[in-house]
């Protein structure tokens, strides 16, 4: 970890007119990580001003990054970790140990944090995706850095989200804070360090508070598209269908997102790997992927919260092949898939899952497992008819045999697809985005060959 800031060629510290003049300062110091093609976040509301200048100087996309910290109960002030969106979390098992937090006191607080962080995002960006930072560079920008508290947690979801390098950038921050926050970005970039340092907008000579319409009207700006309050705009037609969803299965409910873009070739129903969720950023990155192939997706839990945490049903593959067989038949009869043909897109133990539920289902039209682990559906492997790819990093030496083993034993349609450079996650840059590339056209190849009509009106329900 390393800190940086602007040299100064005067005497003392300056103020700044405002955060566009001050966005414009901290723009011209970021110039040498242009080439990283890096992704902009900036922390609502005051970051936003600021980072909308550094993002067009650097010719970056620009998003926000909503955190929440996440308080000990009988003491908020006293951080125990922070969430950010799809679900991503940290969580300082120390201080928990610590705190004597139990299980369902950290739950009932995350849970609480989580409805505000989804109100706020909602609010700022609406309906649109957070750009993706698996194997990105990402610079975090807010107005400047007083105690550092939210400035950490930014860091630390960032990273979660699977950016390769965090750099934490501000106009204004005081020496005792960029000393602390250079132990977790990998570079803190400060304009001005002040000492004495008593409250951010003392640097400023105007520091009047952002409002929520500017945000919006910022991030839509910087993105060249219409306001968030708008309908998304996924595939070649746009989203015929998109909510989350509820799928009954063995007298548990579980949690989903569907998405069906108008003219849908196919349907991709997403089995998770163990430890993760349907808010994985890696699987929704590879969802916009087929979204953008006219494909539609099914990203849903396969175990509920309670189940999650007893590891013998993450390795119980026979316990998730009966859930994914249940959401594939709950989304045969939902309207906005009527017709489609299904495909199954697995990762770690969802592979194997994938595998076995497709042993069942001769109507599954194809199967793609990223860095799987399909020997876990050894017994069924032979009954698989399902065209399969099968995705491995060249840097995941045991997957990799794992994955080699296996398909010696499939009897359909088969292959191995190695992404070069790739380890077991997928986090190296470009990485994920040619295992998405693979998956897309190994669906587009085998579910669109029977794909339904084309819709001629939008799907409501």
């Amino acid at each position: 970890m390393s800190a940086w800031r602007a040299p100064l060629a005067r005497m003392g510290p300056r103020r700044f007119r405002d955060r566009r003049e001050a966005g414009v300062a901290l723009a011209s110091v970021l110039e040498p990580y242009r080439r990283e093609q890096p992704v902009v976040l900036a922390l609502p509301r005051g970051g936003v001003p600021v980072a909308f200048e550094v993002a067009r100087a650097l010719r970056a996309p620009l998003d926000v990054i909503v955190v929440r910290k996440l308080g000990v109960p009988f003491q908020p002030e006293l951080g125990m970790g922070a969430i950010g969106e799809d679900g991503v979390r940290v969580v300082d098992a120390e201080m928990v140990r610590l705190a004597r937090v139990t299980t369902h006191e950290l739950a009932v607080v995350e849970s609480r944090e989580r409805a505000e962080l989804e109100r706020r995002v909602r609010q700022y960006r609406g309906d649109r995706p957070m750009v993706p930072l698996v194997g990105r560079t990402a610079i975090v920008v807010d107005d400047g850095i007083a105690t550092g508290g939210t400035a950490r947690a930014a860091v630390q979801i960032a990273r979660a989200h699977g950016a390769s390098k965090v750099v934490l950038a501000v106009p204004v921050a005081p020496p005792s804070s960029v000393r602390e926050l250079a132990a977790v970005a990998d570079a803190v970039v400060a304009v001005e360090t002040p000492s004495p340092f008593s409250a951010i907008g003392e640097w400023y000579e105007q520091f009047t508070q952002t409002t929520d319409d500017e945000v919006r009207a910022l991030l839509a700006a910087a993105a060249g598209a219409a306001p968030a309050r708008e309908e998304p705009r996924d595939g070649p037609g746009g989203v015929a269908f998109g909510a989350d969803v509820t799928v009954a299965s063995g007298g548990v409910r579980l949690e989903g997102h569907l998405t069906v873009p108008e003219r849908a070739r196919g349907l991709v129903l997403f089995a998770h790997g163990s430890g993760s969720s349907r808010h994985s950023p890696r699987n929704r990155f590879v969802a916009a992927t087929l979204h953008r192939a006219g494909l539609g997706t099914l990203l849903f839990d396969l175990l509920t919260t309670d189940e999650a945490l007893d590891r013998g049903n993450v390795f119980d593959v026979e316990l998730l092949a009966g859930r994914l067989r249940e959401a594939t038949q709950w989304a045969r009869s939902h309207d906005a898939c009527a017709g489609l043909r299904i495909g199954y897109f697995g990762a770690s133990t969802g592979a194997a899952a994938a595998l076995w539920a497709a042993a069942d289902d001769p109507a599954i039209a194809a199967v793609v497992s990223r860095g799987g682990r399909p020997d876990l559906a050894t017994p069924r492997l032979a009954e698989v008819r399902a065209p399969t790819l099968l995705i491995v990093g060249s840097e995941d030496p045991v997957v990799l045999r794992l994955n080699e083993e296996a398909a010696a034993q499939l009897r359909c349609e088969h292959r191995i697809a190695v992404v070069r450079g790739a380890t077991h996650l997928f986090e190296e840059p470009g990485t994920l985005e040619a295992a998405a590339r693979q998956a897309q056209e190994w669906f587009v190849r085998h579910l669109a060959a029977g794909e339904a009509v084309a819709r001629a009106t939008p799907v409501n329900g």
